[in-house]
């Protein structure tokens, strides 16, 4: 798909969850085009205030609102010939939301406090880990503007969908992130494999990547062979606040050390034992252990 739109100007629509890779297909529908001699302009439209975001995309003229103490060239403008990446378009106001879709429907712009029609010619990749259509119906999105650029879309599928690229991203991910003038693994071990394509990757493609980049930190050796998974927080929701019983703080933590110890596999100490995860003495996760009720010898569970 990146291939078929690559060579053409149309609009193109990246969604995906957080952490799937949007931003890199989106450089690489521009590397493959027609404007790859020119750099890529990219804007992030949660990072930037509401009230700043115009500005940045269209540009403003000395002296038109207060602090605007010169000439500015908005990232249209920088764009001209090339191409502009609106990354999380899903944040974009909706008072701006209209001066875009003209925009891209007239392909001029005016500076803010300008008088003068800028023409501009720009090729536009847009990103979103929303779902743009419900945002439509719930009265976020412009659906004018949705369709606008929605010509082209891509579905970037989490990773959990696509586990079968996991052993060549963590291969890349391994040279990428090597120790440069000391000792850094080469490879990764079975087991620890067999742990990457089990675990469900909230983070995506990204947080593979600062696992791998962590494990490369604390190997020391050829081989990973241990996994440096940093474990979940207790959800919050399971605390009630409408009607249901809420869990004692000893219910919380007996399950939080059942969820440990079934993660080492019954390991209290030494290396990968639960203590270690849990950052305290094996004696004395030996005594909450104990006192919790919790049985030993059985993976894990009570």
């Amino acid at each position: 798909m990146v291939s078929q739109v690559a060579e053409s100007p149309s609009t193109a629509l990246i969604s995906g969850e957080t952490g799937t890779g949007k931003e890199l297909v989106a450089r690489a529908i521009h590397r493959l085009s027609q404007r790859n001699d020119r750099m890529m302009i990219k804007v992030n439209c949660a990072a930037i205030p509401a009230n700043l975001i115009e500005s940045e995309l269209f540009g403003h003229e000395k002296g038109s609102f207060t602090g605007a103490t010169e000439r500015r060239i908005g990232k249209f403008e920088l764009a001209h010939k090339s191409t502009l990446f609106l990354d999380e378009i899903g944040e974009l106001p909706l008072q701006l939301q209209s001066r875009l879709l003209r925009v891209l429907q007239e392909r001029e712009i005016e500076r803010i406090g300008g008088r003068t029609v800028i023409k501009t010619d720009v090729r536009i990749i847009a990103a979103t880990n929303r779902d743009l259509q419900k945002e439509v119906i719930a009265g976020n999105f412009r659906s004018d503007l949705f369709y606008r650029l929605h010509v082209f879309p891509i579905q970037i599928p989490p990773l959990r969908d696509r586990k079968e690229d996991i052993p060549g991203l963590a291969a890349h991910f391994l040279v990428k992130h090597a120790r440069k003038g000391s000792q850094s693994p080469t490879s990764i071990s079975p087991r620890v494999m067999r742990q990457l394509m089990a675990y469900d990757w909230p983070g995506n493609v990204r947080e593979l990547e600062h696992l791998i980049e962590r494990s490369v930190l604390l190997t020391f050796g050829a081989v990973v062979d241990k996994l440096y998974l940093q474990l979940p927080k207790p959800v919050a929701s399971d605390i009630s606040v409408a009607g249901r019983r809420i869990k004692t703080i000893e219910e919380v933590e007996r399950e939080h050390i059942l969820a440990v110890l079934k993660l080492c596999d019954g390991k209290i100490s030494g290396e990968g034992g639960a203590a270690e995860k849990l950052r305290i003495a094996p004696t004395t996760l030996s005594s909450k252990i104990k006192r919790l009720g919790i049985k030993r010898g059985i993976n894990g569970n009570s």
